[in-house]
């Protein structure tokens, strides 16, 4: 699997994780103590992550860190 297919997963898994919890992106971003454009960025899979952003983002979710990669 490419890089680019593995950065949308993740990102697609945690914009499902978000809407289930009905978060706006926005509040996702503040609880992480992101830019909101940073976060559109993640979810995009625009950007590949450091392991720190993606436990913030576990965090501010209320799941568990390896639950961002289920189905990756």
């Amino acid at each position: 699997m490419s890089d680019r297919k593995i950065l949308s997963r993740i990102g697609s898994r945690i914009r499902k994780i978000r809407s289930d919890k009905e978060m706006t992106q926005y509040e996702l971003a503040v609880r992480c103590e992101f830019e909101k454009a940073s976060m559109s960025r993640i979810e995009s899979g625009q950007t590949n992550s450091t392991i720190l952003t993606l436990y913030k983002v576990s965090r501010a979710l209320d799941v568990h860190f390896v639950d961002l990669f289920h189905d990756c």
